[in-house]
């Protein structure tokens, strides 16, 4: 998958606690929707931030994005094996590491 083919994608992540879907909407640019938040975000939540991403190898790529609350956040998304590990800092300094699945909307 190039970055190309991620330009207005949309997923759905469920990292088990947390779950929300990623709109791609440009390379440098997404906005996410929780569904469930599990505590750490309010269900409902929405907000588009900035994103990188860097292909690591087709079909895998590197992603983070820094949140309004402070949160860091930094996927792996495995697009051919439908897997995320997502790495969280939240903004008090708290480290989260879950991983779940990924899966196209559209």
């Amino acid at each position: 998958m190039s970055m190309e083919r991620l330009t207005n994608r949309r997923y759905f992540v469920d990292l088990g606690r947390l779950t929300l879907e990623e709109n791609f909407e440009s390379a440098d640019r997404m906005t996410f929707t929780v569904v469930a938040g599990g505590g750490l975000v309010p269900d409902g939540y929405v907000e588009t931030v900035a994103t990188t991403a860097v292909e690591i190898r087709p079909d895998v790529l590197l992603t983070s994005w820094k949140e309004e609350s402070g949160a860091n956040i930094t996927h792996v998304e495995d697009f051919e094996r439908g897997v995320v590990h997502s790495r969280i800092t939240l903004p008090d300094g708290t480290p989260l590491a879950l991983t779940g699945t990924i899966k196209p909307l559209d």
